[in-house]
């Protein structure tokens, strides 16, 4: 018989397995008031850790020197998540900073003097929308940055990074979501995006980088969101995309990437954005299923039996689908917001609209390895033993976020009990899915560049 040997990928799985049950056993075996602590969220200290990171970083980030405006997006949208601000100092000083990364011919570069990219032009827009203010938000050229956006056009639909730079499924999001945001998408921006976007998604049910790549959490964000934002997501596989999709949220309750992939915290919100979307799609997927669109699916919380509803009563059996499991059927009590007719009214209609099913995910079980295993003293990391980074702190509290707004009916709505793990103090400000902003950040300027 042929020896049998584990592969790396599975000596490397089993190692975080054990590192993270550990951990699980560790704190379920405390009593009921020590094991109350390790679920607390350490707001103050990451609000400390983020702070000083904004004055001032060391020698060692001088790696990261062309990705600046990220280090202020990951920075800023964080304590903006955790409810607080910076001073007046801070905030001018950013403003000041992205101002000079912003090139004379439209779009803003990794530093000043570099070169425009659509990656750190979407990190300084985010960034001056979380600030906030008028004049954040009036410092940001829209006529010279359209004109960066048409530069970047290519011809397959999609868009290049940078002059020169690769074509991919990120480029095609960044670039929309600016336009969207800005209030500056318009045909011309929207033309053949969606059938880039569509030739890359994969027979796994993900979505590519690019044409014949492998399904991947971060680029199914960027292209499920930008197919939402040019109204074009009913051409995507959305039932293929949720079963890929569902089956990423592995044994340590935290999400992986890829297929055989280790888990990691940055996709609570990669993949865990995915599902907050798909989450005000249902009656599109209803129709791709084959299902009646004369229902909407109500919120039922993690802990319902599945067997019953709220009031004790059995649940419409309906057609078989892979959503029955998810899914409570219900007459028609109002119907969804209709479609918008505006490609810069999309993101706000959307997120306006009722979420019409249930999680797709298991929010408590990816609270508990945020909690338990990606949070530090202060700032959080990919997975027990790596390092706190501003980057995994950034989008493992964006992933919080949506884990706690996940069984409500609005986007603002307060969550319901049960769904907040640890004290409710734990709680954070509720995010736009298809941006990644803070709601109120993003609606301040929606009405500013509406009326602008």
């Amino acid at each position: 018989m042929a020896d049998m040997r584990a592969t790396k990928s599975q000596e490397e799985q089993w190692m975080v397995q054990n590192q993270v049950f550990r951990i699980y056993d560790l704190v379920y075996r405390l009593p009921p008031h020590a094991q109350s602590v390790n679920f607390e969220l350490r707001r103050e200290n990451h609000i400390e850790y983020l702070t000083k990171s904004l004055k001032q970083l060391g020698p060692s980030f001088s790696v990261l020197d062309a990705n600046r405006p990220w280090l202020c997006y990951w920075i800023m949208h964080s304590i903006a998540l955790l409810g607080d601000c910076v001073d007046d100092e801070l905030e001018n000083d950013t403003i000041d900073f992205l101002q000079r990364c912003q090139d004379p011919n439209g779009g803003y570069g990794g530093g000043p003097g570099q070169m425009p990219h659509l990656a750190t032009t979407y990190a300084a827009i985010n960034t001056l929308i979380t600030v906030g203010g008028h004049r954040s938000l009036s410092s940001i050229n829209r006529k010279k940055l359209y004109a960066f956006l048409l530069r970047m056009k290519d011809s397959s639909g999609g868009f290049r990074m940078h002059d020169g730079g690769e074509v991919d499924v990120r480029a095609c999001y960044t670039a929309i979501s600016v336009a969207s945001v800005l209030n500056i998408l318009d045909e011309r921006l929207i033309q053949n995006v969606g059938d880039y976007i569509v030739s890359c998604q994969t027979y796994e049910g993900g979505i590519a980088g690019e044409p014949g790549s492998e399904a991947h959490g971060g680029y199914t964000f960027c292209g499920l969101a930008a197919m939402v934002l040019i109204n074009e997501v009913n051409r995507l596989d959305l039932p293929g995309l949720i079963n890929w999709l569902v089956f990423r949220q592995g044994v340590e309750c935290g999400f992986q990437g890829r297929t055989n992939k280790l888990v990691d915290g940055c996709y609570s919100f990669w993949q865990g954005g995915v599902a907050a979307i798909v989450q005000r799609l249902h009656l599109m997927v209803n129709e791709q299923l084959g299902l009646p669109n004369t229902f909407k699916y109500d919120c039922k919380t993690e802990s319902d039996d599945d067997s019953s509803n709220s009031d004790g009563e059995s649940y419409s059996e309906g057609a078989s689908s892979p959503l029955n499991d998810i899914c409570e059927p219900i007459q028609e009590g109002q119907s969804n917001a209709s479609p918008p007719t505006e490609s810069n009214n999309i993101g706000y209609n959307f997120i306006k609209g009722p979420i019409g099913m249930r999680p797709i995910f298991n929010s408590m079980a990816l609270q508990q390895y945020i909690l338990l295993c990606s949070q530090e003293e202060a700032g959080f990391r990919d997975k027990p033993g790596k390092r706190r980074d501003h980057y995994h702190t950034c989008y493992v509290l964006s992933g919080l976020s949506v884990c706690h707004y996940s069984n409500t009916k609005e986007a603002d709505s307060p969550p319901l009990p049960g769904h907040v793990m640890g004290p409710y103090s734990n709680l954070l400000e509720p995010v736009h899915p298809l941006y990644n902003i803070v709601l109120d950040r993003y609606h301040d300027a929606y009405k500013f560049f509406a009326r602008s």
